[in-house]
């Protein structure tokens, strides 16, 4: 059922998913009004944070937020005191770069804040070894923009218990889906065919 609609009756041409989107946002609360609205602002913070990035494959860009404050901010590179330069010459990452979830991470643990319970906004869906590290820093919810190109860490932390959600433009306004344990791959595989029609 949605909206008092049986799944069968909807029939879903790209202008009836817009009226669909807007009609959803109108019936909702002001509390996820405004909370559409933090996340979209933060995800596209994070979407300029990774223009800091020296990596030319992929410039990811990651922040920690706890109580609407950005506690952390990492992307994607070399570590301290190292070159500039991501990958080797056949454009495949150095082994030591650090994704922006563990940049972020790891520079909230030296700081004197902790990151019990913030929501981490990054610009790509983390990939298994951030999802591990994000499990035992305490974060309690993950926003993403885009798929990174493996989604197994997006099923980590549905199984950890963690909201994950994915925050995508689509059709010109921003699309909220909840993953879960159960919507994590046919999700996946609508994301992939909305990217493969629209090339």
């Amino acid at each position: 059922m949605f909206f008092g609609i049986k799944k069968e009756q909807i029939f879903c041409s790209a202008l009836d998913l817009q009226y669909l989107c807007r009609l959803k946002f109108k019936i909702m609360d002001a509390r996820e009004k405004k909370q559409l609205l933090l996340d979209s602002r933060y995800l596209r913070m994070t979407q300029i944070w990774a223009e800091n990035s020296y990596c030319r494959r992929r410039q990811v860009g990651a922040l920690l937020v706890k109580d609407k404050m950005i506690i952390s901010d990492g992307y994607n590179g070399t570590p301290a005191g190292f070159e500039n330069v991501c990958e080797e010459d056949a454009d495949h990452s150095k082994p030591y770069v650090l994704h922006a979830e563990a940049n972020a991470i790891t520079k909230v643990a030296r700081s004197n804040n902790s990151s019990d319970g913030a929501t981490l906004y990054v610009t790509t869906s983390p990939c298994m070894e951030c999802s591990k590290l994000i499990i035992q820093a305490g974060i309690r919810r993950v926003v993403f923009g885009e798929y990174y190109r493996m989604h197994d860490g997006v099923d980590l932390l549905c199984r950890a218990g963690i909201e994950v959600v994915h925050l995508w433009m689509r059709n010109g306004e921003y699309e909220v889906v909840e993953i879960t344990g159960d919507n994590s791959e046919s999700h996946y595989q609508e994301v992939e065919k909305c990217i493969a029609a629209s090339k």
